[in-house]
């Protein structure tokens, strides 16, 4: 137990200070802005509690938040994110599918399964976060295009995290 909760502090501190000081840097042509740092809520396990995900997703947004110097936009989104995971693992998995004190890892549920998990929830709140920034309707379908091209390289960014770091 205190061997899980100190791999997972240590993938916490890890992907925030990825995302503060090399993926926020990364921008192109303004569209793509990879958020890396929700892999964290992605990859907890199974079992946890849905009011520590709630709370694990706001201090994840808030740290971020700290070191973008937004205003509370990513701790919405990724509070956002954690509340809607366990739907979204209840709406694309069964319960004879998902073991106890299992992650959700490619490893474990297949590349399919684990796509699916991932774009919806990437999908989602990346919506959510770019939709909250610009806080208008406004330039509709520029905020759409950024959300969906964002998404889709985070979503390569998680995969490609999968096969090279997460293999077990």
């Amino acid at each position: 137990m205190i061997r899980d909760l100190l791999k997972y502090l240590i993938m916490l501190v890890v992907l925030v200070l990825l995302q503060a000081l090399i993926l926020n840097n990364i921008q192109f042509s303004g569209y793509v802005n990879p958020y890396l740092y929700v892999l964290f809520i992605l990859l907890l396990p199974f079992e946890t509690p849905r009011y520590l995900l709630l709370f694990m997703g706001f201090f994840l947004g808030l740290f971020i938040d700290i070191f973008s110097n937004t205003p509370g936009i990513h701790a919405s989104a990724t509070t956002f994110l954690a509340f809607l995971r366990p739907f979204a693992i209840d709406l694309i998995s069964s319960r004879d599918t998902i073991e106890v004190n299992t992650p959700p890892r490619l490893s474990f549920m297949g590349f399919g399964w684990f796509l699916r998990y991932t774009l919806m929830l990437v999908l989602a709140h990346h919506l959510f976060l770019f939709f909250v920034e610009v806080f208008t309707f406004e330039g509709f379908i520029y905020t759409l295009s950024r959300s969906l091209l964002s998404a889709a390289f985070t979503i390569v960014l998680v995969i490609i995290s999968q096969f090279l770091i997460f293999k077990e």
